[in-house]
């Protein structure tokens, strides 16, 4: 069925306005920044917006590229996954550090018990020795 001027009319100010409510960063609950949400959103078919209003979906997806090269992201859950994945990586990064610093700290720890231990032994050698009798002296002939 062919659509009359005013409906075309009307279909492309309701994709417009769904194009322009998902790049100001309304994106429903249920939905994302996508062409599927944007068909969703204007109420039409995905496939007619591919086939019919292609030129529409064509400038959506440069629009949003646009506004993902310029630093904005228009979904806020995709900029919370950016955030939460750098969040990630730069934890990852400490606890490997952590974890070296841990493994340092244990071998010193380890050879600090070994040099207290050879300490010890030799206080404990050295009491004995005081404590024993001092051995006399055999005269001299």
């Amino acid at each position: 069925m062919a659509l009359s001027h005013q409906q075309r009319d009307q279909i492309e100010r309701r994709i417009r306005a769904a194009i322009d409510r998902l790049l100001a960063g309304q994106i429903p609950p249920d939905g994302t920044c996508d062409v599927k949400t944007l068909a969703r959103e204007a109420g039409i078919s995905r496939a007619s917006l591919y086939r019919t209003w292609g030129h529409l979906k064509d400038e959506f997806e440069k629009r949003r590229a646009a506004a993902w090269a310029a630093g904005g992201q228009p979904d806020p859950r995709e900029a919370r996954i950016a955030r939460l994945r750098d969040l990630n990586q730069r934890l990852t990064g400490k606890l490997a550090r952590t974890h070296t610093e841990l493994t340092q700290l244990k071998e010193r720890h380890r050879l600090l018990l070994s040099v207290l231990a050879a300490k010890d032994d030799e206080l404990q050698r050295l009491r004995r020795e005081l404590s024993s009798p001092a051995p006399v002296p055999l005269p001299r002939r």
